[in-house]
């Protein structure tokens, strides 16, 4: 409860500060004024109304998980997004709304989910007053794993409006990869969830060879889903790409994001899958460090030389790749000691 009161907070404040800023990012973002400023400023204002249906609905996800239920999450999210796929291509095109169209589905689609994880947290009968104790202590364990996240989306911001002045062509390619890039990292990161629960689990029990185990087995199987992935990216690309577009720049555009897309998917199974073993050992200030560290070194500074040196969208995919690949040293050679045993246990049995 305590967290579903903390998500709905920081979606509000996420909400009033996309409002009144929505104008000035979307055109620093762009390069200035524009027809792609004046869209990207209208879609954000309606899509901003989702945040705070967005937040609770991870909480949502947080608490289920915490108890080892994962079959319901799993269906309120895919009611949500079977929503937001059915209004999506009607009202941007039948309907005719454009962008904004696609902004709405979304918003009706992250209702749907987070009323029914309302739902089901009033099926509890827990107390719904908001107990300040319980609040501070939830934002205490999640700084670290919020400033991973604002660093990690700021890079992606970043990235995007580099993008964004090299053509529409290239964003419109851009924003194709890493659709798939995040749609991608989701299907991974379910190796990642069952981590954090089973590492916690063991490591709360006092278990660290059966810890250990775990990582073993779930690098195994993120390499092997990665390498899984990347084939079926590269033997498929001719027929998904033309499912996004059929104009010919960004087709052409995107094929160059596309062989970085699939060259990463084996790095980052074993990334997500690891980082899930982490997080499950309590030992998020590590991770926090790595992934800061890693965009600083890698994401960001290739992304902000690909525009002046020319380098275009390769430049900022080859960014976007060493970011994986700096996590990928990092993570293994964490979980090759013995340090993170010791880390304070996030997830109990």
């Amino acid at each position: 409860m305590q967290a579903t009161w903390l998500a709905l907070a920081l979606g509000v404040a996420v909400l009033v500060l996309f409002q009144a800023l929505a104008g000035p990012l979307t055109r620093l973002l762009a390069g200035g004024e524009g027809p792609v400023a004046a869209a990207g400023e209208q879609w954000l204002r309606i899509a901003s109304l989702g945040a705070p249906l967005l937040l609770v609905s991870l909480a949502g996800n947080g608490w289920l998980r915490g108890v080892q239920e994962l079959r319901r999450p799993m269906r309120y999210v895919l009611a949500g997004s079977l929503v937001s796929l059915v209004l999506c291509p009607v009202l941007v095109h039948p309907v005719g709304l454009g962008l904004v169209g696609s902004a709405i589905a979304n918003v009706a689609g992250q209702a749907v989910a987070a009323a029914l994880f309302v739902t089901a947290l009033a099926r509890e009968q827990v107390p719904w007053r908001p107990r300040a104790a319980a609040l501070r202590a939830q934002l205490v364990i999640g700084r670290d794993l919020l400033l991973r996240a604002v660093v990690l989306q700021l890079s992606f911001l970043v990235a995007t409006g580099v993008v964004a002045r090299a053509g529409t062509a290239s964003l419109g390619a851009h924003q194709i990869a890493v659709q798939l890039f995040f749609f991608l990292a989701l299907v991974l990161d379910a190796y990642a969830i069952a981590a954090q629960t089973l590492v916690g689990q063991a490591l709360g029990a006092g278990r660290p060879d059966d810890a250990r185990a775990t990582a073993r087995r779930v690098t195994w199987w993120g390499l092997g889903t990665g390498l899984v992935v990347a084939a079926l990216l590269l033997a498929l690309r001719p027929l998904v790409l033309p499912l996004f577009t059929d104009d010919p720049a960004v087709v052409d555009q995107a094929t160059v994001a596309w062989w970085f897309l699939a060259a990463m998917q084996p790095v980052a199974g074993v990334v997500f899958a690891l980082d899930g073993v982490l997080m499950g050992a309590g030992d998020v200030g590590y991770l926090r460090t790595v992934t800061i560290g890693a965009a600083l070194a890698g994401f960001l500074p290739l992304s902000l030389l690909a525009l002046p040196l020319g380098w275009g969208l390769a430049g900022v995919w080859t960014g976007l790749t060493l970011f994986i690949g700096l996590r990928l040293v990092a993570v293994v050679a964490r979980v090759a000691g013995d340090r993170w045993l010791n880390a304070p246990v996030t997830v109990t049995s």
